[in-house]
């Protein structure tokens, strides 16, 4: 009895001098990322249930020389879809419409062949073959796209990539067409829907749908490097403005808050919606994705999540294992920037007991 407490004391000893020299390192890390000068991120990461890391480093914005903090506001690209599901798994929860709804039902110009077979289902997985709306734009466009112009350039194609519902294909274009099924069922704008019924409830007070002219508070300016590593502005693209794949900003501060109130269910239960709402990738991993997370399913462990996002003039990159209360955030407003949170993760796996699974890497490279 007295070995196994010993045991345990000298165990409990090796974890805390982890987690005292953790933030030390992340600091090394960061700091060596994100110079004070140039372009910057902010990173939060939760272990055992418990902040152990919220901090940010570099610049906001390189011409007012605004330092990155936890409350900076970043467009979180891709990441954006899990909210725009949400709306979608709300309306589902109201009855206001079902994940089987097809979309002639939203739609009723689109295509009739494919807007009987394309469903809601397919939109929120991924499987719905749609062709990538960044294809059809004008080599020369300089406006920026909007996802009711994503619906009139895909709405009467009468191909897709593959019979809906049969692969997997990351699609924009589908997530663009749920911003605009949410207007259509909600009767309100996407940017009222979101916030009344997730920013304002989850008390987000600082996130907010990028909308032309709109002031969003502590906002990161995007930046990208050439191919001569100069840094250049790089804020908007064509494809930077719609809002139904990719067009929130958020602060990790605020991001915490979301994560919460998924760990509780308070707006859905996720993991049920996910059992119902997955498409496996087809690689023999207990790789899923759906609802604007890819899954990693162990049969000995917890679930795990991921998404990541990559825009004009920014990344974003977040991990959670609910089951050990475990979460790691990193958003930077320099495009392409995958190195710092490869550094973080390699930090955290050197030292955890049960260190995150799933393939980011890999799920990363089905993004688009």
């Amino acid at each position: 009895m007295k070995r196994v407490l010993l045991m345990m004391l000298l165990l409990g000893m090796v974890l805390t001098s982890a987690a005292q020299t953790l933030p030390v390192e992340l600091d090394s890390l960061m700091s060596r990322s994100f110079p004070a000068d140039k372009p910057g991120g902010a990173l939060y990461v939760q272990l055992n249930g418990k902040t152990v890391y919220q901090k940010g480093f570099g610049l906001a914005d390189l011409t007012n020389g605004k330092a990155v903090t936890p409350e900076t506001t970043f467009r979180l690209a891709s990441v954006t879809k899990q909210f725009t599901a949400m709306c979608i798994l709300l309306l589902d929860k109201q009855k206001k419409l079902s994940v089987d709804d097809p979309l002639l039902q939203f739609f009723p110009a689109f295509n009739p062949v494919l807007g009987k077979k394309i469903t809601v289902r397919h939109l929120l997985t991924h499987t719905s073959g749609l062709v990538d709306y960044e294809t059809l734009l004008a080599p020369d466009r300089v406006v920026p796209v909007s996802d009711a112009e994503v619906l009139a350039l895909v709405g009467q194609r009468d191909s897709t990539y593959f019979e809906p519902g049969t692969d997997f294909r990351y699609s924009n274009t589908g997530y663009c067409l749920l911003e605009q099924i949410v207007e259509k069922t909600a009767k309100q704008p996407f940017s009222t829907f979101l916030k009344q019924n997730i920013f304002d409830p989850l008390g987000m007070t600082a996130t907010r749908l990028y909308e032309p002219q709109l002031i969003i508070p502590n906002r990161a300016m995007g930046y990208a490097e050439d191919e001569s590593g100069a840094i250049q502005a790089a804020d908007q693209s064509v494809t930077s403005a719609t809002k139904g794949d990719g067009c929130i900003y958020t602060s990790i501060k605020d991001y915490q808050k979301w994560l919460e109130a998924l760990d509780q269910n308070r707006l859905v239960n996720l993991p049920a919606a996910l059992s119902r709402i997955s498409q496996p990738l087809g690689d023999g991993t207990n790789a899923f994705y759906g609802c604007g997370w890819f899954q990693y399913r162990p049969e000995d462990a917890d679930m795990e999540y991921f998404h990541s996002g990559s825009t004009s003039g920014f990344s974003t990159f977040v991990v959670r294992v609910p089951g050990q209360k475990l979460a790691i955030v990193l958003f930077s407003n320099l495009a392409n920037n995958t190195n710092p949170f490869a550094e973080v993760l390699d930090i955290i796996t050197a030292i955890s007991d049960n260190p995150p699974r799933i393939d980011v890497w890999a799920m990363h490279d089905l993004t688009r």
